[in-house]
């Protein structure tokens, strides 16, 4: 019977060990896709757990020989880059539509808007005629509408090429070739762009023939991360 006892206190005595927390992934990334409820039409946080890091907002080495302060969208990577100081760049992910991946070449930022209105082009409402055709007049600014929070509208001299960069109403379309419209990003990207970007400034749009090789994700650990003043 003793030795029955012993046996079992064996089996049952113990040291209780803390479980380490899940690892969230992305966590060092949340913090930039935070909800913005200053904003006219308040933004939900961004769910960035999920998705491919490549695609979320960091500083990377920028291989290329364009100024400081030059926007240039690589449709190919699905990146656009605002060039800094010391060939560094702020790399954003971005979703290419049919219209952003049918032009290429340069360009300036003509006109800028906050929470634009959206209205569909002939060629969207004949290709999706039931998702489009109802807007054809026009759909105003919310956080339903496909430019998102802001739109840099690209200009050749005072030809507007149509070409726009914007928000988005499908987060999760970030990285992919989408269906419709130009370049799209997260509502969070393309308000930190649009306050670093003036009217006037210049725009190289990369054909997918000229894409920049992405260097490898940013490795970082939830809780090191702290966001420089470039982001």
């Amino acid at each position: 019977m003793l030795l029955a006892l012993t046996v079992s206190g064996c089996i049952h005595a113990g040291v209780d060990r803390e479980v380490p927390p899940p690892v969230i992934r992305n966590a060092a990334f949340a913090p930039l896709y935070d909800a913005r409820p200053d904003e006219r039409f308040a933004i939900p946080a961004t769910d960035v757990s999920h998705l491919d890091p490549d695609y979320l907002r960091q500083e990377v080495a920028y291989p290329r020989a364009e100024e400081p302060g030059t926007v240039v969208v690589d449709t190919g990577s699905r990146h656009l880059y605002l060039v800094q100081e010391g060939g560094r760049a702020i790399r954003y992910g971005i979703g290419v539509g049919k219209a952003g991946l049918s032009w290429a070449g340069r360009a300036r930022v003509g006109r800028k808007a906050e929470w634009p209105r959206w209205t569909p082009t002939a060629a969207m409402i004949a290709r999706e005629p039931e998702r489009n055709g109802p807007w054809r007049g026009g759909m105003a600014a919310g956080l339903s509408n496909p430019l998102g929070a802001r739109a840099l509208y690209l200009y050749q001299g005072d030809r507007d090429t149509l070409y726009r960069i914007h928000g988005t109403n499908e987060p999760d379309t970030i990285g992919l070739a989408v269906s419709s419209g130009c370049i799209r990003m997260f509502n969070q990207d393309i308000i930190h762009l649009y306050q670093r970007v003036p009217v006037g400034a210049k725009v190289v749009v990369l054909s997918p023939a000229d894409s920049i090789m992405p260097e490898p994700p940013m490795e970082v650990a939830a809780g090191d991360f702290v966001p420089n003043e470039h982001l």
